[in-house]
């Protein structure tokens, strides 16, 4: 089974309207151009903004179950294309940052908040997640097992070590900030250390604090044929706007989980346990900084 993956590295268009409709638009580039998966940056509906202003927070929040993500719901059906929509989601105490994975049927699948929110910056404002999640994803090449991780979640081994304990074999990464080649090895080492694809879409050069380079890492860094390690990018945008696709092969990454040696085959958990403790002292005090 092959998959197209569309990244939409596209830049705001300066009020939710208008967001909506360029964003649909996307997905209807995106069909046409043959994706099964359309994949938005971070909070796509306001263009990853976080007022201080509660109140203008709370303004520019909208319902998971609102007009906003249940256009891409509808469209989803629509084209019979499997959309993951961002927006910054209204919830109490504040709002939360999240993604709505609709299947081809436009049927919701996943709902995911950011678990790991830059409380060192403006999304301190925001309500954190609560667990990883994967679901059994229905596209028009079949069914694949997606989770999902924002932005500041791929600083965090543990994000994508759970989404494949659970099953994952993609995990969809919307975000925003400047992808550079320590965050782009960051994913490359999500997605081979966990064997399993790993597609980000960025914000476009143009977006404060971004630079595009949205990309795919298939996870499969060995083949039989071949003498040497592969380089398991398959895709890397440029910095400019634009519909990105991406084959995914997934019969060639489920037969590659089946014979190699990382993910879950040889793991010791019993081992681990100072990962999850609370009883250590933090090696280091967190920092005074802001998002670089």
């Amino acid at each position: 089974m092959h998959l197209k993956i569309a990244l939409l590295q596209l830049l705001p268009a300066g009020n939710m309207e208008a967001q909506m409709e360029k964003g649909l638009d996307a997905c209807r580039k995106a069909k046409a151009a043959g994706a099964d998966i359309a994949l938005f940056p971070e909070m796509w509906n306001n263009g990853y903004a976080i007022p201080e202003d509660p109140a203008l927070l709370r303004a520019m929040a909208v319902d998971a179950d609102g007009p906003f993500v249940s256009a891409f719901g509808g469209l989803a059906r629509e084209l019979d294309m499997a959309v993951a929509i961002t927006f910054l989601e209204r919830f109490e105490p504040c709002p939360r940052n999240s993604m709505a994975l609709f299947d081809r049927r436009g049927v919701l699948r996943l709902l995911y908040a950011k678990v790991h929110t830059c409380d060192f910056d403006a999304e301190a404002r925001l309500t954190p997640g609560e667990d990883f999640y994967v679901t059994d994803l229905d596209t028009a090449k079949g069914v694949v097992k997606a989770g999902a991780m924002i932005c500041y979640d791929r600083e965090f081994p543990e994000s994508a070590r759970i989404l494949m304990l659970k099953g994952a074999e993609i995990i969809l990464v919307p975000n925003a900030c400047p992808m550079e080649v320590n965050r782009l090895s960051q994913l490359r080492g999500r997605a081979y250390e966990n064997m399993l694809a790993i597609a980000t879409a960025n914000y476009p050069a143009g977006q404060p604090d971004c630079n595009g380079h949205s990309t795919v890492f298939d996870g499969v860094a060995y083949l039989p044929e071949l003498p040497v390690a592969r380089d398991t990018c398959i895709l890397e945008a440029g910095g400019e706007e634009g519909v990105c696709l991406a084959d995914l092969d997934v019969g060639r990454l489920r037969a590659y989980r089946r014979r190699e040696v990382h993910g879950n085959a040889y793991r010791r958990p019993e081992k681990y346990g100072l990962l999850t403790s609370g009883g250590v002292e933090e090696p280091f005090r967190r920092p005074d900084r802001r998002k670089p």
